[in-house]
């Protein structure tokens, strides 16, 4: 389990808290722990950051919704999904604004501030034993790298600064502005020399190897994050994220409906009759169980445990198998012949318990 907090808890905030509620108590956490204000306090930097990995998924509506459902272990694994891990860069180019005109924009550094790449998303399909299990899976994405020989210099128009500042004319007197940078968009700089192979940013694009940790239990249509395997951010800036789609690929006997898992087992007339053991298939192998002399046709067995693991890890799901009488299209002389004795015996006549009885009767005395 993670020694995390709960993200509402960080926040102060109630699990119904609105996105104006959300900000609010982020900001307010924002300003009280912020390192401008609280230099060199390791303790208030550990605050900073948690306030802002709370903000990052309960701002974000599929983050969130994804957070709600389950918990810490939808959002982070071993293999490095989700929030977490966020440095100060990383805080102030994605959340400056909420920081408003305090603290010098919510940067650090002359109003400079580090751009982020721009996220990569891949689906990837999954079986339903991998989904049982988890797995680690490699796969090559074509992604933006910062290229090699890339020379920069400090941009003319904000003076390396990353924001320019206008005065504007209002009824209350001449007011000053400050905005990020049209020319470097807040960098601070732009391109001086670039390789032929390389865009306007001094990136190009690379093939790359990526190990990625699926945990056991993720579903269909489930996005995880993978920090950091994103595209590049120009010179040298935070790079963006890997997000992986989940897609199922269907099973041929099982179907999968939340963290359990069902089955259709055919049995023939006899077999439903005098009772059988039968063999079915499982996630990870096969299993024999046993059907019941006089079982009827609908009837559901539950194989506790036997389902799928639930991504936060505290149980499993069960397996259930549905019994259906298969019925023979054609039969032999011989077979017809017992058939006939046998639907005229007493014990093949359907049977109706007192309360299907007492329903029919008084259909029965409605038409007499």
């Amino acid at each position: 389990m993670s020694n995390k907090r709960d993200y509402y808890e960080v926040l102060g905030i109630s699990r119904n808290a609105n996105e104006s509620e959300i900000k609010k108590a982020y900001r307010k956490l924002a300003l009280q722990y912020h390192p401008d204000k609280n230099p060199d306090d390791a303790v208030a930097e550990e605050k900073f950051k948690e306030a802002a990995e709370a903000y990052e998924i309960l701002s974000d509506a599929n983050k969130k919704s994804r957070y709600d459902q389950y918990g810490h272990a939808g959002m982070n694994s071993s293999g490095g999904f989700g929030g977490g891990g966020m440095n100060m860069d990383d805080i102030f180019s994605q959340f400056g604004d909420v920081f408003g005109g305090g603290f010098g924009g919510g940067r650090r550094g002359g109003g400079q501030r580090t751009i982020k790449g721009s996220n990569l998303r891949v689906k990837m399909k999954l079986t339903l034993e991998e989904i049982a299990e988890g797995v680690k899976k490699k796969i090559k994405v074509n992604k933006l790298v910062n290229a090699e020989g890339v020379t920069s210099k400090s941009c003319s128009t904000c003076n390396g600064q990353g924001r320019v500042t206008r005065m504007a004319q209002t009824f209350l007197g001449n007011m000053q502005t400050q905005t990020t940078c049209p020319t470097c968009q807040g960098a601070g700089k732009v391109i001086d020399y670039k390789p032929s192979d390389a865009d306007a940013n001094g990136l190009k694009r690379q093939e790359e190897v990526i190990e990625i940790d699926i945990p056991a239990g993720v579903e269909e249509g489930m996005q995880l994050s993978v920090t950091g395997k994103g595209n590049a951010g120009p010179f040298n800036g935070i790079p963006g994220d890997l997000i992986v789609v989940i897609e199922e690929i269907q099973h041929d006997t099982l179907r999968r409906e939340g963290d359990n898992i069902h089955y259709d087992a055919y049995i023939n007339f006899a077999d439903a009759v005098l009772g059988e053991s039968i063999e079915i298939p499982t996630i990870n192998g096969k299993a024999k169980i046993k059907v019941e002399p006089g079982t009827q046709s609908g009837k559901m067995l539950r194989l506790k445990g036997k389902g799928l693991p639930q991504l936060q890890g505290y149980g499993t799901g069960d397996l259930f198998v549905h019994i259906n009488i298969w019925t023979p299209n054609k039969v032999s002389k011989e077979e017809k012949e017992l058939l006939e004795k046998l639907q005229k015996s007493e014990n093949f006549q359907p049977k109706l318990d007192g309360s299907e009885k007492g329903f029919f009767q008084k259909v029965k005395d409605m038409f007499q």
